[in-house]
């Protein structure tokens, strides 16, 4: 099961998506909402944080969260501040019942991270891709243009055509045709 801790939050937040099953994670943590209140709503315990980019929004309830459940955060730098473990470029990473390989993304942050599990038909993309053909920015600090659509173009090159899934970091996630979305991100990226 994958839930959006965050859907219907009036403030300035990321998506918050809980992974339960087999290894109970976050993808993400978001901001300025009881994150905490809204996990517990769910379940009891959590294994891990598991974090796409550390922008703020994506990351200001992670010592919360940490704190409540006694749990460690995993992302691509530890040496930004609240990441206990790297993960690396192509490595596997269990999150709730199914493993998923993560692949590093920058372009919108230089340690951005998306997470693709095909037998589970699902990818988060955090801040790369949206939907309807929107992408990550570029206008702040280590944003990069050319570097975002070089990892757009890795994501659509490795995602299987028939992805079932697409959680993405704000606004809705994808459950129709994700693919397209992702390929369509690719194009605009290529126009602005």
């Amino acid at each position: 099961m994958i839930a959006n801790l965050a859907q219907g939050v009036r403030a300035f937040t990321s998506n918050v998506f809980l992974v339960d099953g087999d290894r109970p994670v976050v993808v993400d943590t978001g901001a300025n909402f009881d994150a905490v209140a809204a996990a517990r709503d769910h379940v009891d315990d959590l294994e891990a944080v598991i974090l796409t980019h550390t922008h703020r929004d994506h990351v200001g309830n992670l010592a919360a969260v940490r704190d409540a459940f006694g749990v460690d955060a995993w992302g691509f730098d530890t040496a930004i501040d609240g990441v206990d473990h790297a993960i690396d470029d192509e490595e596997t990473v269990q999150l709730g019942d199914h493993d998923y390989v993560a692949l590093h993304t920058p372009g919108h942050k230089n340690d951005h991270l998306c997470f693709y599990s095909e037998p589970a038909g699902v990818l988060f993309a955090g801040d790369l891709i949206f939907q309807n053909g929107s992408f990550g920015r570029t206008d702040l600090e280590e944003g990069d243009r050319a570097a975002l659509i070089e990892s757009i173009d890795r994501v659509r090159e490795r995602i299987d055509p028939d992805l079932e899934e697409m959680h993405t970091g704000h606004g809705p996630s994808v459950t129709t045709d994700p693919y397209d979305h992702v390929e369509l991100s690719a194009r605009m990226a290529r126009q602005s």
